[in-house]
């Protein structure tokens, strides 16, 4: 199945060769997409799909759906209807293809999602996810929301389950928040870039002391060992120096780690923050190890997060998170 926006393929549009999938395929079905723009908002409902873009940077799906937005009752959009990409099964694969949010900075529309990934065994390599507040939801949603009486989006009410995913030689963009949700993720030599946030309309800068984001909210459940693991990744940004935050708990339980990583000097010297729960800094998992860069150091780490020892490391390592009951290995995905 061949996707081109000029015509020269089967489909114009993604969602239209997703939706000529039978509900009861059960070979994987991979879908080539030409270079273009391609703006729809898109459901992956199916197990076993692979897209596969003609190049990383011209191959771009994106809209521009944000969490201010409001439906024709009047109703908020929230978080969980913003994405501009949703994947909702098993065994999807994404290659070589741009995942974006064109709403802007969350100052003006609030979370803005690229993708909402909820699905089990899910892949992407060389891909890149552009936004600015919660850019990429690794799902499924915690198990209530703190604030409001329904999280809405497409998978409210779905029982929750532990799901797996894997990123590799990814670029992920974003400001506040923008790699969160309850997953175990591994990102394997990626490209983390935090975006120097601005102010209201008038786009004055926001100030160089002030905190510029949070790469990581993971809400890992209680019972999950690993939530987020960046293995060989680079940490970068146009934010100021001593601006930015590794990550903080969403939820209690959060956990995430950083191995063999380079960050920039964005990167706060007390690496996490615990947002304002102080209760989650004896429940939380955020780990480093084997770190480089001046972003770093750990001399001044708050005294809530953990080195790992070099007898702990190797239990991070890709396959060990990843592995699950059915052994799933995404490094040997062809």
């Amino acid at each position: 199945m061949i996707v081109a926006s000029d015509g020269s393929g089967d489909f114009l549009t993604v969602q239209e060769a997703l939706d000529q999938i039978p509900n009861d395929q059960r070979e994987r079905v991979v879908i080539y997409i030409k270079n273009g723009v391609y703006k729809e908002k898109i459901h992956v409902e199916k197990p076993r799909v692979s897209l596969v873009g003609e190049s990383l940077e011209h191959t771009i799906l994106t809209f521009d759906d944000y969490a201010r937005k409001t439906f024709p009752t009047g109703e908020s959009y929230e978080t969980f209807n913003s994405y501009s990409f949703f994947v909702g099964a098993d065994d999807f694969t994404a290659e070589r293809i741009t995942f974006e949010n064109s709403a802007g900075r969350g100052s003006l529309v609030g979370q803005a999602l690229a993708a909402y990934v909820d699905g089990d065994r899910v892949t992407f390599k060389n891909c890149r996810f552009i936004g600015h507040q919660d850019t990429l939801f690794t799902g499924p949603l915690p198990p209530a929301p703190m604030q409001r009486a329904h999280f809405g989006g497409p998978r409210e009410g779905y029982p929750r389950r532990n799901v797996r995913q894997y990123y590799e030689q990814c670029y992920l963009e974003g400001d506040v928040d923008f790699i969160f949700g309850s997953a175990t993720a591994v990102f394997n030599q990626c490209e983390i870039f935090s975006k120097r946030r601005l102010g209201e309309e008038d786009a004055k800068e926001f100030p160089a002391d002030s905190i510029h984001g949070w790469l990581t909210a993971p809400s890992t459940p209680e019972e999950v060992r690993f939530g987020y693991v960046f293995h060989d990744c680079r940490l970068t940004s146009d934010a100021p120096a001593q601006s930015v935050y590794l990550g903080r708990p969403w939820r209690n339980y959060a956990k995430a780690a950083f191995l063999h990583c380079w960050m920039g000097e964005h990167i706060i010297a007390a690496g996490w923050d615990n947002w304002n729960k102080p209760e989650s800094e004896s429940t939380t998992v955020f780990c480093e190890y084997d770190c480089k860069g001046p972003g770093a150091s750990s001399e001044q780490r708050v005294a809530w997060s953990k080195k790992l020892t070099e007898e702990e490391a190797p239990s991070y390592s890709i396959q060990q998170v990843l592995a699950g009951e059915d052994s799933w290995n995404p490094i040997s995905v062809d």
